[in-house]
């Protein structure tokens, strides 16, 4: 038989399958039991209270079957740790790359030991008599080599016809039918026979940006939407290539939509498909998957984020979970996969990870407002500490689970971000450009205990109605009606902080001729600013120079640069200097260009240029002193503060963490607030602040312990305990007499009032404490 041969009769017989599957999915055998719901666990739940199930199940579990587990799989085991672990919802393995259940479709492979067992039957029969709701587990996004020779056209190619494989297996195209007709299948076989409350997939978005598909499928899709072929070369300033990255993030939605509706249609309306999201925006946007878009439309999303990097800290999980509730609602469920086995850059899949590690991540997890679900690889472990982990955790959840749902954060400031700035500005370098700037000025803010929320750029009117300063960490790329959404803020009396190269370039990455908020900023770009050009951009990311800041007196106006008009000097150092008395200068090690401010704007430092930092005998500033600014402020005559910091402390302070960057970004932040921030801390130690509002006047304060001998480096060994902290949060409302509570001990600490500020005394933090105040 012929390569075409076997193609032609393999479409035949797919085509015939999905209108069999399509009508007579009723007559497949089911595995139903939804009648033991309304008197058991998390679905008797959702009847009972009206809500559909996506919004009661919020503590998940998941053992990734791997293919050899069919002749070991201990069901009654896992039913009893599915018990003692709380969990209201399994993820159980249903098919994609192999399937665990006796599959009619074509080239849905079959796991290598299935033999002629149901095994994912044989577990969601298993769940349901528990009660638990069934995520089916998909891998929808590559096959093996017979599928692969049976409709080659269906696979991912590069330019020259070869194939694009990962772990040995050949990667589908987005485009063709494996996603619109073979997985769909797929979806309708599960759901019409076995009825899952939804779907899951971890790698559902196909071929990375690095891996353009030239197939005749995406070939013949692009030109119906551009009348172009697909381009060859990457060039971020060719409008077609910029439409082919537009044209590939569509594409995912579409396919996140008919998923949806293949789910649905087999398995009723509350039948979901969610796919699985990262907790990284620079991964994201090498995938496709908008982060905006996705969560605005899914009804809940489970988040693939399973540990920390080296330089992210456990501080990262809350702010991903601040993130994503912010631009997909604040009382969506969203629980995060959390390794129990050993995930650091290298892996030990059936090693445990240090419970330390993994606790710390899924606290806080907590504080960000993310659901658990453990997360293990394989049925059978020899290692059965990690067995251990959850349990202690998902007891506590349970218990608390009423102040740690649906709640709103409080916080004066706001963070922005774009994941089209990670595209288009960020470029094939988002890393440097995006990722560094945002990771420091999170960091700063966590290190002075400023509680933040993420804000995306197109939802400040909704997000930041109650903050009173917002972060623009070096967003280059902002679309007009971007920047007149900070704008607003601003006339509306909120103020700015801004750095880099924030708001030079359209949303496409294009430069404009001035920054867009320049007149806010109090500063203006002279001819020949290395922000202009893309390689000079580059090299002031990425190098480190032997650079330094000088603490000046208070500067005003003139044209700051070689050859500047002499500036004004008040003889007095800026409020945002404080902590300083004892040095003029700062280590910087990055590179500025000259600006042109505005008479009414402050420059409180300005930049050393490079000088050798070796032999040592050559070690000196051979220009000590220079007109270029490095922090400009400007208050504006409505009251607004505005601090612009050309000098790219808050990447610097991300790669380097010397605290004086630390300092200082807490400083320029803490100034544009008027020092109005919710909550003060008062003590030794690194400590995560995440305060929410909840139910009216009720507040619920997170503090997590970040101080460890591995902070920074993965993973941690053990704890060292903090404390005592003088804590003083704003009340909502003076009226009554709030009481603290702890959660963690359950103990009732002794407060009073002073001016609207409750104050109380924490005595040691281990862990974590998790404070209601009501």
């Amino acid at each position: 038989m012929t390569k075409d041969t076997l193609s032609n009769d393999f479409l035949d017989t797919r085509r015939n399958f999905i209108k069999t599957a399509a009508l007579g999915s009723m007559a497949l055998a089911t595995v139903e039991l939804r009648g033991h719901w309304a008197a058991n666990s998390v679905m008797g739940s959702a009847v009972g209270t009206g809500l559909p199930w996506y919004k009661t199940a919020v503590r998940w579990g998941q053992t990734n079957i791997v293919e050899i587990d069919p002749g070991r799989y201990d069901i009654a085991w896992w039913r009893q740790h599915w018990k003692n672990t709380k969990v209201q919802g399994v993820v159980i393995n249903g098919g994609g790359i192999v399937c665990y259940y006796p599959s009619e479709v074509p080239f849905h492979r079959r796991a290598e030991f299935l033999g002629d067992r149901d095994l994912f039957g044989e577990l969601v029969s298993a769940a349901r008599e528990d009660g638990l709701a069934v995520f089916a587990r998909m891998d929808a996004n590559r096959a093996d080599r017979e599928f692969y020779e049976a409709h080659p056209d269906w696979f991912a190619h590069d330019v020259n016809g070869k194939p694009y494989m990962s772990t040995g297996l050949y990667i589908a195209c987005v485009n063709s039918p494996y996603y619109d007709e073979h997985i769909t299948a797929i979806l309708r076989e599960i759901a019409g026979k076995y009825k899952p409350e939804g779907f899951t997939d971890n790698n559902w978005n196909g071929p990375m940006r690095h891996q353009p598909c030239y197939c005749g499928y995406c070939q013949r899709s692009f030109k119906a939407r551009t009348g172009a072929a697909i381009p060859v070369e990457v060039n971020w300033d060719d409008p077609l290539y910029r439409e082919w990255i537009m044209w590939n993030y569509d594409r995912r939605l579409e396919i996140w939509d008919t998923f949806n509706a293949a789910s649905r249609e087999a398995g009723g309306p509350d039948c979901i498909w969610v796919g699985m999201m990262a907790g990284s925006q620079n991964w994201q946007a090498r995938v496709f998957r908008d982060d905006r878009e996705v969560y605005r439309r899914a009804d809940m999303i489970m988040l693939d984020d399973q540990r920390r990097h080296d330089g992210q800290g456990f501080m990262h999980n809350a702010e991903i979970g601040k993130r994503l509730r912010s631009v997909g609602g604040w009382d969506k469920v969203i629980p995060e996969s959390m390794a129990m086995y050993h995930l650091t850059d290298n892996n030990f899949r059936h090693a445990t990870k240090p419970v330390a590690e993994a606790r710390m991540w899924m606290l806080e997890g907590f504080a960000g407002g993310v659901q658990p679900w453990w997360h293990h690889v394989g049925a059978d472990q020899q290692d059965r500490r990690m067995f251990e982990t959850a349990k202690p955790l998902m007891d506590w959840h349970e218990a608390n689970e009423e102040y740690l749902m649906n709640r709103r954060p409080v916080s004066t400031v706001g963070l922005l971000w774009s994941q089209r700035n990670m595209d288009f500005f960020g470029r094939d370098n988002a890393g440097a450009h995006v990722s560094d700037p945002w990771n420091g000025m999170g960091q700063a803010m966590v290190r002075d205990r400023i509680p933040y929320t993420p804000v995306h750029l197109d939802d400040i009117e909704r997000e930041a109605k109650e903050m009173n300063v917002l972060i623009l960490p070096n967003i280059g790329a902002m679309s007009d009606e971007q920047v007149l959404g900070v704008r607003k803020f601003v006339e509306a009396g909120g103020s700015l902080v801004a750095t880099g190269a924030s708001s030079l370039f359209t949303e496409w990455g294009d430069a404009r001729e001035d920054f867009a908020l320049a007149d806010l900023f109090g500063a203006s770009l002279v001819k020949g600013h290395g922000f202009v050009k893309e390689a000079s951009r580059d090299a002031w990311a990425t190098e480190w120079k032997h650079t330094y800041l000088r603490l000046t007196p208070e500067l005003r106006g003139g044209v700051y640069g070689p050859k500047s008009d002499a500036p004004t000097v008040s003889g007095e150092r800026h409020a945002v200097l404080q902590g300083f008395e004892k040095t003029d200068i700062l280590a910087y090690g990055g590179m500025l260009g000259a600006l042109k401010v505005d008479t009414r704007a402050v420059v409180p430092l300005t930049f050393v240029p490079p000088s050798p930092n070796s032999p040592a005998e050559g070690v000196y500033m051979r220009e000590p002193v220079s007109d270029i600014p490095g922090l400009v402020l400007n208050e504006l005559p409505n009251g607004s503060r505005v601090a612009y910091l050309p000098a790219d402390i808050d990447r610097q302070f991300s790669r380097e963490n010397i605290p004086d960057h630390g300092d200082l970004l807490a400083n320029v932040i803490r100034w544009a607030a008027r020092d109005e921030v919710p909550i003060k801390v008062e003590g030794t130690g690194l400590v995560d602040v995440n305060l929410y509002q909840q139910q009216g006047s009720r507040l619920v304060l997170h503090v997590g312990n970040l101080t460890s001998a591995g902070t920074w480096r993965t993973p941690v060994h053990e704890y060292i305990a903090v404390g005592p902290f003088a804590v003083s949060v704003k009340l909502l409302e003076s009226k009554g007499r709030p009481r603290v509570r702890s959660l963690v001990s359950g103990e009732r600490l002794k407060s009073r009032v002073v001016e609207g500020w409750i104050r109380f005394e924490l005595e040691r933090v281990v862990d974590h404490e998790v404070l209601v105040i009501e």
